[in-house]
């Protein structure tokens, strides 16, 4: 079906293609065709071209010479449970600085993406690549606030986040997850360092076991 055209026509194209590769509606490792998108969405393949280098900036998206685009693979469950114990080693100890640290703005913009994480209701396809992304925001505007910019960096070269939401499509997910960070916000905002590191610790967690129920890790 043709693409509506309320925004501008590359950012629309990006983020269908976004909600198509985290509701597994391309399959990992599925060959993405520029001209088979293009005719798809009714829209030339420059707008194409330009999405497929950004989710490919993302990992969303791989590139080879002369085969063109795939949709990335899954993780495997090695790679899941590394990611878990990286951020279980890493992101409480930046919670709990970012509790010394923070400010108003910088709590405002953090309590702006937990709002943006919930889902309306299961149908609601076109909201699930947007609360991808705002989870992803959301941790990393916490290690922003830290002022760790290594941490960061590995965090984000992994796209954990993206990633993770590609395992498992289900609303019921972010009704968890807005509470969680509702917490750590309160906490932040407390500046209650220790309690912030906990909350992180625990979310994150939580997270994993979330995946782990569904998926049978």
């Amino acid at each position: 079906m043709p693409l509506l055209r309320p925004l501008p026509l590359a950012q629309e194209v990006y983020d269908n293609l976004l909600e198509q590769l985290i509701s597994l509606r391309i399959a990992p490792g599925a060959r993405m065709s520029v001209d088979s998108l293009a005719r798809e969405l009714g829209v030339s393949q420059t707008p194409i071209k330009e999405a497929m280098g950004r989710l490919e900036g993302e990992g969303l998206v791989v590139h080879a010479h002369r085969l063109g685009y795939r949709a990335a693979p899954q993780l495997s469950e090695a790679q899941f449970r590394d990611l878990y114990d990286l951020r279980l080693t890493l992101e409480p100890q930046a919670a709990s600085r970012a509790a010394k640290r923070v400010n108003d703005e910088q709590l405002a913009a953090l309590v702006a993406l937990a709002d943006e994480t919930r889902i309306p209701s299961l149908d609601a396809r076109s909201h699930y690549g947007r609360s991808a992304k705002a989870d992803a925001a959301f941790h990393d505007t916490l290690l922003v606030i830290a002022g760790n910019m290594l941490v960061r960096d590995v965090l984000a070269k992994l796209h954990v986040h993206i990633h993770l939401y590609r395992l498992m499509y289900h609303a019921s997910v972010t009704a968890d997850v807005q509470d969680e960070h509702d917490a750590v916000i309160d906490a932040l905002r407390r500046h209650d360092a220790c309690e912030a590191e906990q909350l992180v610790r625990e979310h994150i967690q939580r997270s994993q076991q979330r995946f782990v129920d569904l998926l049978l890790f």
